[in-house]
């Protein structure tokens, strides 16, 4: 039985990795900045309870937490330290190294924690992506849209989980009237748990092709690629994930493979799950970030449903140091599906009538904000509702599915919360979210 140090849970509410655990017997401890958070809500924390430690320091300040952390290894050896949330990455890293546990050390973390420094690591390795510039005040934004020219995205050089991004297309959008060039910076963006954004953005040639995100595993330096998620959008301006499809082939799975791992190799990744963001252009795959930790919102589930595997069960094995079980091949192909509900307008969360299809091809639905919770049509990935995720032979039938599945969830807000209503009403009209055409 290992000891286990979880650090927060990523979405604030993604409980996965500590029911691994729980599955496998091992024990853990638990380090967050906010416990009141996780025991507000019932399904997390009947798990979380289970920890040998919790572990909370309000401001997550590195000597407190250092000490908290050295007196329960003096207790009881820890043999891992795991955590899935990106702005807890580089103390993750530190407190690995001081515990001498196996994790990706804090050099590089803190290199991965910068999209700028990436971009600049693999500059230098010569590996092939987009042209960038760093922005650090409104006149060094204006000064690298100049440079690089239209059309760009602007997004946060430590940003994760599709915020505050933006993108410029055509000379229209550089008009002072309504360009975001003219008050982008400072913003200091909330990133939650009393962590700000650094104000620091990297500006870069926009990409243009299909969108796909590659889940490894890396021991000692060694890379495993489990498969590879196609990516599909909200229409713009959206930067949100409408949905996925994973799979464990791709017509271009070797260039996907020699491309993800040349850019683990130059970023000196050995321990631990990466989530590495491309765009398959007509020049061929090109980063558009890497995350230097396990798939988030709920992806890794997916993963698990379509590999008949645990994701999370193996990512622990990694940082223990142990060579991770292997999925089995399968006769057939599944390809795995996740849609996802959002509400079309802001407001003030209702409730949400799910459908009542009962198809067991349908593997998991949650509902991840609830009554009372502030809604608008779908910005950031954060705006998202619920989701669906779907298993099939074929990846149309398990489309199709998912689809139907969120065509007929119904998401009904507060009458007198919505903004802005098309036609006055006595009642509250419940609205069926549809797929675009």
């Amino acid at each position: 039985m290992a000891h286990l140090l979880i650090i927060e849970l990523p979405g604030g509410n993604d409980f996965d990795l500590v029911q691994a655990a729980l599955e496998r017997g091992d024990c853990f401890t638990f380090l967050t900045a906010d416990l009141g958070h996780y025991m507000r809500q019932d399904v997390v924390w009947t798990r979380l309870v289970q920890a040998q430690h919790l572990l909370e320091i309000p401001d997550f300040a590195f000597d407190p937490v250092t000490q908290a952390v050295l007196k329960v290894h003096a207790q009881t050896p820890i043999d891992a330290v795991l955590c899935l949330l990106d702005i807890r990455l580089v103390e993750a890293a530190c407190l690995a190294e001081m515990l001498e546990c196996k994790h990706a050390n804090a050099a590089d973390a803190v290199r991965l924690r910068d999209k700028y420094n990436v971009r600049c690591s693999l500059a230098e390795a010569g590996i092939a992506q987009p042209d960038f510039a760093l922005a650090r005040s409104n006149a060094e934004l204006k000064q690298a849209v100049e440079e690089l020219g239209l059309p760009v995205l602007i997004k946060p050089s430590d940003g994760y989980a599709s915020q505050n991004i933006a993108v410029l297309r055509y000379p229209e959008d550089l008009d002072p009237l309504w360009s975001p060039l003219e008050d982008m910076l400072p913003s200091r963006a909330d990133y939650g748990l009393g962590v700000r954004a650094n104000d620091r953005l990297l500006v870069e040639r926009l990409l243009e092709g299909t969108v796909i995100g590659c889940d490894t595993l890396s021991v000692d330096g060694q890379h495993r690629l489990l498969g590879v998620h196609e990516k599909l959008f909200f229409e713009a301006p959206s930067f949100a994930i409408r949905g996925s499809c994973f799979a464990t082939d791709h017509p271009q799975w070797q260039a996907i493979e020699r491309y993800v791992f040349g850019i683990l190799d130059a970023l000196h990744f050995t321990w631990g799950a990466t989530h590495t963001e491309l765009m398959l252009s007509s020049d061929g795959p090109r980063l558009i970030e890497v995350n230097g930790r396990m798939v988030g919102a709920k992806i890794a589930r997916l993963v698990n449903y379509a590999l008949d595997w645990s994701f999370h069960s193996a990512l622990i094995d990694v940082h223990l140091g142990q060579s991770p079980a292997v999925p089995v091949s399968r006769e057939q192909p599944v390809f795995a599906v996740t849609r996802w509900i959002v509400a079309h307008a802001a407001g003030v969360l209702a409730h949400v009538a799910l459908p009542a299809i009962t198809d067991p091809r349908i593997r998991c639905v949650e509902l991840v904000k609830q009554a009372g919770d502030a809604v608008r049509r779908p910005i950031e990935n954060a705006d998202r509702i619920g989701y669906v995720m779907v298993c099939a032979s074929t990846r149309a039938a398990a489309e199709a599915l998912a689809e139907q599945f969120v065509a007929q969830a119904v998401v009904v807000l507060q009458p007198s919360s919505v903004v802005t209503l098309e036609r006055p009403s006595a009642a509250p009209e419940p609205y069926t979210w549809k797929q675009a055409a």
